[in-house]
């Protein structure tokens, strides 16, 4: 069975950081392309974040680039997304996605940016 388990969200200051975390179980996480998305209230989830499992290449979206960094590690299959510099344009609740047969879906963590 597969699960996405995502943690590390809370309140922060703008300028702050946060690291969130997603802990996957159930399918070989080393052989999967895996990807970070927000949803804030009121609009469409979008994808914050990807990672190609073959080359590790990363790519983001125009409005995190050079604040987030995603990072995997195979030997604890969980995903990371280092979150820097966060604006309150940033909160969001956050979550982490496989696509295998399906997609899979994290319940999600919230990230609160405000003063």
């Amino acid at each position: 069975q597969v699960q996405l388990v995502e943690s590390g969200g809370g309140l922060v200051q703008p300028g702050g950081s946060l690291r969130l975390s997603c802990v996957a179980s159930g399918f070989t996480f080393s052989n999967y392309p895996m990807s970070w998305y927000r949803q804030a209230p009121g609009k469409e989830r979008e994808v914050v974040a990807f990672i190609n499992n073959f080359s590790g290449t990363t790519t983001y979206a125009n409005s995190v680039k050079g604040r987030f960094t995603l990072s995997k590690d195979n030997a604890k299959n969980t995903l990371y997304l280092q979150m820097n510099s966060l604006k309150p344009e940033d909160t969001a609740m956050y979550y982490c996605n496989v696509v295998l047969r399906t997609i899979y879906w994290g319940q999600g963590t919230q990230v609160t940016v405000s003063s």
